[in-house]
């Protein structure tokens, strides 16, 4: 749990007691998708012209899930407080060690979120739309 997932250059499981939930992996290292190529159908030619010449990445929408911890039901309430706050900032550069060194830089988006809380009230969770503006941005943080 410790050092598994940074975000923003801090450490989410002893910051805000947060780990990558379900299908976490599966959706931030999924390739991303490429623009429309540029076509021209003429009447003068037979079927259309498609230039692949300087193909480029689309942005992307991604769901990220996640699962926060705390020891009590006030430790929880801070941690999943703090967490929001941090996600709220916008921007969220995203490194997980386990799959090298790329941080994938994101914008929360803060759409349709899903959450869930345990029975005791001590865990949590969550998850939430980001975009990534540009998929060739993932130098270091």
């Amino acid at each position: 749990m410790k050092g598994e997932l940074l975000i923003n250059g801090k450490d989410a499981w002893t910051t805000w007691g947060v780990c990558m939930g379900e299908g976490f992996l599966d959706s931030i290292d999924a390739p991303a998708p490429m623009k429309d190529y540029i076509e021209n159908e003429s009447r003068l030619e037979h079927g259309k012209r498609v230039i692949t010449d300087n193909a480029k990445l689309d942005s992307r929408e991604l769901t990220l899930a996640f699962t926060i911890t705390g020891t009590t039901e006030s430790d929880y309430r801070t941690k999943k407080k703090a967490f929001l706050t941090e996600l709220g900032k916008g921007v969220v550069a995203i490194k997980v060690p386990a799959l090298g060194s790329e941080v994938y830089n994101l914008v929360y988006l803060g759409k349709n979120i899903s959450y869930g809380l345990s029975l005791n009230r001590c865990f949590g969770k969550f998850s939430a739309k980001f975009e990534e503006p540009n998929p060739t941005n993932r130098g270091d943080l």
